[in-house]
Order: structure tokens, then sequence, then C-alpha cells
């Protein structure tokens, strides 16, 4: 396994890609202030774009870091940034990766985050080497459960009382697609 950071990603109708400062509107806009797409989220959504914008700094700071895949997902059509994709946490003894995103709500229901995660996943096994690419999701979203399959990643498991989002402890199922088993 090679750790060499967040490279851009082109797809179809995709550009994911590092944050920038300027994006901190967009993603105040059309993802994080909405209490729809962070109902199953760790985090509330936000009040102001000057406090995503300050997140968006801190982001910008860990690409320094080679084991940092932290991508905003632009959509082409507009150049809007509509959601995010990450490397959420890394396993270096096992060569896993947990992935966790989210997408705007007008952009629910076309099949955008399924083309993103098939590309992180491609750019994951392919690019670094990982051996083990996990997601997890709260019981009741559905909806994120049916990318991940679209992705290849199997059901492991729901872990009861396993987790926490904003509407209170839950329920988390585990998914996984292995590098053996993995086919673009």
């Amino acid at each position: 396994m090679q750790q060499i950071g967040t490279k851009q990603i082109e797809t179809e109708r995709l550009i994911l890609r590092k944050y920038k400062v300027t994006d901190a509107e967009d993603m105040f806009v059309n993802w994080a202030s909405s209490p729809a797409v962070t109902r199953f989220l760790t985090w509330p959504p936000y009040r102001r774009a000057s406090d995503v914008r300050l997140y968006i700094k801190s982001r910008i700071t860990e690409y320094e870091h080679k084991d940092c895949y932290d991508w905003v997902i632009e959509w082409k059509e507009n150049h809007q940034v509509i959601g995010s994709i990450s490397v959420i946490s890394v396993q270096e003894m096992t060569q896993s990766a947990s992935v966790g995103y989210c997408l705007g709500e007008a952009y629910w229901g076309k099949g955008i985050m399924t083309e993103a995660l098939k590309a992180v996943v491609r750019f994951l096994f392919t690019e670094v080497g990982f051996k083990r690419i996990k997601a997890t999701h709260d019981v009741r979203n559905t909806a994120s459960g049916r990318v991940m399959e679209k992705c290849g990643l199997q059901y492991e498991g729901t872990l009861r009382q396993a987790g926490f989002a904003n509407q209170g402890v839950c329920d988390v199922v585990v998914r996984s697609i292995l590098k053996k088993d993995y086919q673009p």
C-alpha cells in the first residue's frame, strides 16, 4: 500500500477534488445547512456559511498528510459543489479504509453518490492499494445502504445501538468490499 493523498478524480458527470475556501457558500447552501442531509450524520446542520468556511480551512490543512483522502463532489453540469466523500479512517495493519459521504438533497436519486463511491473505491484499490473498504450507515438510512450495494459493498452485519446520529443512538449496518472481490 502506498499512501498518495487526495488526487483529483473525474467521472462522466463529476469532479472529485480537494476543498477550496471558495466552496463554502455551495457547501452551506447545497448540503451542510440541511436538516434532511444531516439527519443520519453525527454533526448538526451549520447555521452560518462563515462556520463552513472555518471547517473547510481545517480540512485543507489535512491535505499535507499523505493518508488524507477527502474530496468535494463537483457537479460538472453547473460547477457547483454538491456533496463530499472521504476516507474517515485508515487501518494500516489491515490495509483497510472506512468511507463516509453526504450529498445535497436536490441531487438525491440521480445516481450521483453511486458514481462518486465507485470512483473512490476504484482509486483506493488500484492507486493506493487498500485491501478492504468499509462503510456504515444508520439502519434507517436505506438509501445509503442501496448506494453501497450498487458499489459492491456486501452486508456484514448490524451492530445494535452502536452508533449515534442527529436522531440519537441507532443501529449501524456494516458493509464492505475486498480488493479480491472488486470488479471495475
